[in-house]
Order: structure tokens, then C-alpha cells, then sequence
């Protein structure tokens, strides 16, 4: 998926900032922050085309770590107080 959104970005912002946008390798540190949610703001797209697939990568970034946390943090959850409710 970091790859895809690093060619993907590439695709969309190259030509508008060849300096930042350099190299798909240049991407890739791009699609890491992105997909993680950090968003540093060093590297951000200024056309439309990038800014559309960056919100699509963001959503999918969201889908991909923020989703599966909440369920693992509730399964978690769950079990810590089932064994509570057993100790007593």
C-alpha cells in the first residue's frame, strides 16, 4: 500500500514540484506519513488531482491502523473485565 501511494502521489505532483517530489523513493516518505496519520507538513500537495488522493489515502490510512486499534482496544477491554468479574 506505501508503494502504491507513493507512485499515486508521484503520478499527481511531480510536475507541479519536481523539487519535492523527485523520485518515487522521495514518495515513499510521503506515503509513510501520510498513512500513518502523522502528517508532518514537510511535503504536501498543492494540486487538486493530489490533494483528492491524498484524502483517499488518508481515509484508507485511517481504515488500515485507526479502525483495527479500536477494535483490538475494546476486545482488550472486554476481557480485563470479564476477569474482574471473575475475581470477585
Amino acid at each position: 500500500m506505501i508503494y502504491l501511494a507513493a507512485v499515486g502521489i508521484y503520478y499527481f505532483e511531480h510536475a507541479a514540484q519536481p523539487e519535492m517530489y523527485r523520485s518515487i523513493f522521495d514518495c515513499l516518505w510521503w506515503a509513510v506519513v501520510t498513512l500513518t496519520t502523522v502528517g508532518y507538513g514537510d511535503i504536501y500537495p498543492v494540486t487538486v488531482g493530489g490533494r483528492l488522493f491524498t484524502f483517499l489515502t488518508l481515509m484508507i490510512g485511517l481504515g488500515l491502523l485507526v479502525v483495527p486499534t479500536g477494535i483490538v482496544t475494546s476486545a482488550l477491554s472486554a476481557v480485563r473485565n470479564n476477569q474482574e468479574e471473575d475475581v470477585e
